[in-house]
């Protein structure tokens, strides 16, 4: 969905970018090549002080945190935010967004990478391979609960996430990794994690009675939205410029290691972006 590099030619009526300029992109797939075609909508100018691969590390993650914060979570100043796998690409965004709108933090993510984090301005550190999240996040807000919550996990986690919502809490789902158990297809282990999602929560009448909201982002659901999703990046990259946010880069792969990559973030050892570098 991302790219970063060097412009080698434009149509003849473009003129925004030329022949040599550094660029961000955004694509529908493709993205993993050495030459890309795209429209003059899906191209950024670079930031003078980003390499490729921080320019890379930008669109998706921080695309997908802005529009569960900014556009449909209402995030606020002094609210809490509870983000999952808060040290991968989305996550961190997520942080930086969050610092930006005045907003509290807790993050889950295993034990190892709580030092980095806390470093980073979240406020606790959730391991939820060890500890109930749903559990610390009620001791850590004396039993009120978060106002927004930022969930890919699913199942289960949905139905704890509901729980962890404040009287006018939001939760934002944006994947099904719950789904996805070892690196072989497992049918039986997706059906039991859609067994576990909160079907007769996530009603109309329960969320109304309970003050309480959910919504989805997909952001690669939004390609007929162009100029709204333009909108939304001109505003993070203006923030870049001003120092307010700071793509992480965990590792880069040469192409032909792409699913070496791929084992990486799986194995859940990244600590923001992973980069493919043709």
């Amino acid at each position: 969905y991302e790219v970063a590099g060097e412009i080698e030619a434009v149509g003849a009526e473009f003129k925004a970018f030329r022949p040599g300029d550094k660029v961000i992109g955004l694509c529908k797939f493709g993205g993993y090549s050495d030459k890309v075609v795209l429209k003059a909508s899906q191209i950024f100018p670079l930031p003078e002080n980003l390499t490729f691969a921080q320019g890379a590390a930008i669109p998706v993650n921080y695309l997908t945190a802005y529009q569960m914060l900014f556009v449909m979570g209402a995030v606020r100043e002094g609210q809490t935010v509870l983000v999952h796998s808060a040290a991968g690409g989305v996550g961190l965004a997520a942080l930086d967004l969050c610092r930006i709108a005045g907003a509290k933090v807790i993050g889950t993510a295993s034990a190892s990478k709580h030092p980095e984090l806390l470093k980073r301005g979240v406020s606790a550190a959730i391991d939820y391979r060890t500890e109930n999240f749903e559990t610390e996040v009620l001791k850590l807000t004396n039993g009120r609960g978060v106002d927004i919550v930022l969930d890919a996990v699913g199942g289960d986690s949905w139905a704890k996430g509901l729980r962890c919502l404040a009287p006018t809490g939001r939760m934002a789902v944006f994947g099904f990794s719950g789904a996805a158990v070892s690196k072989t297809r497992n049918t039986l282990a997706a059906l039991s994690n859609l067994m576990k999602v909160p079907w007769l929560k996530v009603n109309p009448i329960t969320l109304m009675n309970e003050n309480k909201g959910i919504f989805g982002v997909n952001l690669g659901h939004l390609w007929h939205e162009s100029a709204m999703v333009k909108g939304w990046l001109d505003q993070i990259l203006l923030w870049q410029r001003e120092g307010k946010i700071h793509p992480t880069v965990d590792c880069e792969f040469s192409f032909e290691r792409a699913a070496e990559a791929h084992h990486y973030i799986q194995d859940r050892k990244n600590f923001g972006k992973v980069i493919l570098i043709p």
